[in-house]
């Protein structure tokens, strides 16, 4: 198995990517402690074309280098804010028109692939989230 160039990944420049249509998704990540994981969640929403992320409480921003070592370059692409108090975030998200929904561990589950949101006449639409 070979890895793929990022020629042949066929990835969109910096411009190219900004002037996409973005599924009307934000990520808050609240209080993540690993810069490691922030980046990985960057590319997530780089290679999902997520509307932005924002980020919370002690979670790392970029330019942090552990995050920069796993993003490979998501971070510049992606849409960003910073929060330090996730709650006004989530209210500001409300705000806007956005529904919140937690994702997080527990023994009271609902496995991510079976997740559906709830429809409303304005969100009829399984993962339209604005």
């Amino acid at each position: 198995m070979e890895k793929l160039s990022m020629d042949a990944l066929q990835r969109l420049s910096v411009d190219d990517f900004r002037q996409q249509h973005k599924m009307p998704v934000v990520l808050v990540l609240d209080n993540v402690r690993s810069g490691l994981n922030t980046g990985s969640v960057f590319r997530t929403a780089d290679a999902f074309l997520l509307e932005k992320m924002v980020l919370c409480g002690i979670t790392a921003q970029p330019p942090h280098r552990e995050i920069l070592k796993t993003a490979l370059g998501s971070t510049e692409s992606v849409d960003w804010s910073y929060f330090p108090e996730t709650a006004v975030a989530v209210q500001a998200l409300r705000e806007e028109g956005y529904r919140v929904y937690a994702i997080e561990q527990t023994t009271r589950k609902i496995w991510l692939q079976d997740f559906q949101p709830m429809a409303t006449e304005s969100m009829p639409s399984c993962w339209a989230t604005k």
